[in-house]
């Protein structure tokens, strides 16, 4: 599934704290067997969580805690977390907003801690385990727990977006400007084939429940506890592989408090105008991807009437044909470029959301199409635009960087499902909801088609390949 890795030429040293000289090449940097050892240990990094995002917020605990939160609520369908009436069908939504506003105080300070250290593996694990940890304790929602499984995601949530900060930020250590289009897409694809793998034993167990002695509540809850047992297991695999730079000790230097950092970086990135556009370009687009992401299940259970096999089917679906989606995406952006993929995507994106509008109740096959729509294009949209931002970043800021691109990917996605849940509070109709996303994509295109890439490369400091 992964391609030969080849060696790039002289990283001075940065990827390395714990390899003898046997595992470096002349210029200091590592070996190709050394760097094929961390690129396979970054790459399980996305293979740990993706189970998260796939069977926790794309499957499960959305329709699951909506049916928790409907428990709760009064006669007028309506709880009061801190006494503010929030209507039952809007609790995931408006937690999902909550855990992201946390991570923008969180990845800042992670990102900068971690550049001016160069110890990014510490604070990984204790982001991915905490993440983990939290995932696994939603095994004890159950009853009218609504408050429980909103804490809980909020925590898992906010530490997975410091983790990707982290993950992320190894990208320009681990490949050449001219390998990270192949070499994100290959970590996607990783993500998605342990999403799909994870999906069909979910299936399994709860398409089965009763043959295995369990309540279909319980069995939903096994298989939100078993994404954490997973992304804390396969979590020791980059963390044995991957290795910190070193930071001469004169250089080292405490992070400042979350939001001080966040604005330290933003005046920083301030010099590099044409990096903020793209990352306000990618704000917005993605800010529609996480939201359809995070939402789709509860679209399909509330609105269309379908079943929970019907939707983890759909979504096993869309793990199967997005391993394939991001590696040919990957393909074509070598001969055309990762930009015209990625704008060409977004216009399906759009297209998808045209039609679910549409989409009939009780109509798995329909919805199955679009699941298959969905999947072709996620993978590589993603995966392009973080192979894209890595040529924007300044040598020796990856991490920092990275914390303000995390943001954007998911700490300042909240506007969507609070749009989303908004939308459905003032109307009750999820097909409205739904529609409004069209904006996001329509706007990030815009503003994707008009960066200068060439230019921002440049500016950055960095060698600007053949095809952007």
């Amino acid at each position: 599934m992964v391609a030969e890795i080849t060696e790039p030429a002289g990283h001075g040293g940065e990827n390395g704290n714990g390899a003898g000289d046997g595992n470096r090449d002349g210029n200091g940097g590592p070996d190709g067997r050394e760097l094929a050892r961390q690129r396979h240990g970054w790459y399980f990094y996305d293979f740990a969580c993706s189970v998260y995002s796939t069977s926790v917020v794309t499957v499960f605990l959305g329709p699951y805690l909506t049916e928790v939160t409907k428990a709760a609520a009064g006669a007028d369908g309506y709880v009061h977390p801190l006494g503010i009436p929030v209507r039952a069908g809007s609790l995931f939504a408006y937690a999902v907003s909550v855990s992201l506003v946390l991570a923008v105080v969180l990845m800042p300070l992670a990102g900068a801690w971690a550049d001016r250290t160069g110890r990014k593996k510490p604070l990984l694990a204790v982001s991915a385990y905490t993440g983990a940890a939290a995932t696994t304790g939603m095994f004890f929602l159950d009853g009218d727990r609504y408050l429980l499984g909103a804490a809980l995601l909020i925590v898992a949530n906010a530490a997975l977006a410091v983790s990707m900060v982290l993950y992320n930020s190894y990208l320009p250590e681990l490949a050449e400007p001219a390998e990270r289009d192949a070499v994100s897409s290959r970590g996607w694809a990783f993500g998605y084939t342990s999403g799909a793998l994870v999906l069909v034993l979910n299936l399994v167990l709860y398409g089965n429940h009763e043959g295995f002695g369990l309540s279909e509540s319980e069995a939903v809850r096994i298989c939100l506890a078993s994404a954490g047992l997973w992304w804390g297991a396969f979590t020791l695999i980059p963390l044995r592989r991957l290795r910190d730079r070193r930071i001469p000790p004169g250089e080292r230097a405490a992070g400042a408090g979350g939001l001080r950092q966040l604005a330290a970086t933003l005046r920083d990135m301030r010099r590099h105008p044409l990096t903020l556009s793209f990352l306000l370009a990618y704000l917005v687009y993605n800010d529609g991807i996480q939201t359809v992401i995070s939402q789709a299940s509860v679209y399909g259970q509330e609105e269309l009437d379908l079943g929970q096999t019907t939707l983890i089917v759909a979504v096993l679906l869309v793990q199967v044909l997005a391993v394939a989606g991001a590696l040919g995406m990957g393909r074509l952006a070598r001969r055309y470029g990762a930009r015209p993929v990625v704008l060409g995507s977004l216009g399906v994106w759009t297209l998808i959301l045209a039609a679910a509008y549409f989409l009939p109740a009780r109509a798995p096959v329909w919805f199955f199409g679009l699941a298959a729509a969905i999947g072709l294009v996620l993978g590589g949209s993603q995966a392009l635009s973080r192979s894209l931002f890595s040529h924007l970043v300044p040598r020796g800021k990856e991490a920092e960087y990275f914390s303000a691109y995390e943001l954007s990917d998911r700490g300042l996605s909240w506007l969507g499902p609070l749009v989303f849940g908004l939308a459905y509070q003032l109307t009750g109709s999820y097909r409205d909801a739904i529609l409004s996303l069209v904006a996001f994509f329509a706007i990030g295109f815009v503003l994707l088609a008009r960066v200068p890439l060439r230019r921002a490369v440049a500016a950055a400091g960095n060698p600007v390949p053949d095809r952007i």
